[in-house]
């Protein structure tokens, strides 16, 4: 029996299959992350250390400040600034593997799929922030030392919301990677521009209102930085059923909080994805 020839010419395309290019490239992140153990230390090693002794360190001089810091020790204060700290770590290293597959020719391939390019950048994002949570998770059962205490649906809600921020700050680390080809200039910007935002978002000392001059600018710089309200929509849900006389002073109330981190993530995402939309020099490599 004869076989009728196959013509290249007018034979249709495979039909785009963008969520299985989601799932595929978030999967490939969660493999990349198992046999990159050393990983797991460096976003969680690092900040708990730093939890741990400028928890010991700075305690006695934030409990004589004012009360800024409510009625919490200083390392009850400064547990969900770690956390953050975690997710943005994460974020870090999720992202700078887009400079490491492009000089390894897999971003390039990924490229001339047929498939949208907004499947890409969602199946980066949603692979760095399941790694995130992952590692986030882990450190939330340090709390129970300070004696925090999660119910079902308040380790829901932390979880749903560190969700959401983690994504924020992948899609962050997304847009800076993109347009960088080497590692060291990414961590030169982490190192002026990530790293300000998480110590100016009320993680590692309060915005006191009553300051004046330079420390009154600095509150304000505070205020209008978006990461400050997912360290405080955190510290909402972390001190869940606590007195608000036990929280910082002028801490946001938790419905901004949602708004401004939900906000914050949509806005990344979207300049993610218009950012992977263009040219760079480095798609050329």
């Amino acid at each position: 029996m004869a076989v009728a020839p196959y013509d290249v010419e007018t034979a249709a395309p495979p039909a785009p299959r963008p969520w299985l290019a989601v799932y595929t490239l978030a999967a490939r992140e969660l493999v990349r992350f198992a046999r990159q153990r050393n990983r797991v230390f460096g976003a969680i090693g690092q900040p708990v250390l730093f939890w741990v002794l400028f928890g010991a360190g700075l305690g006695p001089s934030f409990r004589w400040s004012g009360g800024a810091t409510g009625n919490l020790s200083y390392r009850e204060y400064f547990f969900p600034g770690t956390l953050v700290l975690i997710l943005l770590f994460t974020a870090i290293f999720a992202t700078i593997s887009i400079i490491e597959d492009r000089r390894e020719g897999f971003l390039q391939s990924v490229l001339v799929a047929p498939v949208p390019r907004w499947s890409l950048v969602l199946g980066k994002l949603t692979g760095g922030t399941l790694i995130a949570m992952v590692q986030g998770l882990l450190f939330l059962v340090l709390g129970l030392t300070v004696g925090l205490k999660f119910s079902a649906v308040s380790l829901a809600a932390i979880t749903g919301f560190a969700c959401v921020l983690a994504f924020a700050l992948t899609a962050l680390g997304f847009v800076i990677a993109w347009r960088l080809d080497s590692t060291q200039g990414f961590h030169a910007i982490m190192s002026v521009f990530l790293m300000p935002m998480w110590l100016l978002s009320g993680a590692f000392f309060p915005a006191d209102p009553r300051a004046e001059g330079a420390a009154a600018a600095l509150a304000w710089v505070i205020r209008l930085n978006p990461l400050t309200y997912g360290v405080a929509g955190l510290r909402h849900l972390l001190y869940w059923g606590r007195p608000s006389a036990e929280l910082p002073v002028d801490l946001p109330p938790l419905a901004t909080c949602l708004i401004v981190t939900a906000g914050f993530a949509a806005v990344t995402f979207v300049i993610s994805w218009k950012t992977a939309e263009g040219r760079t020099t480095g798609d050329l490599q």
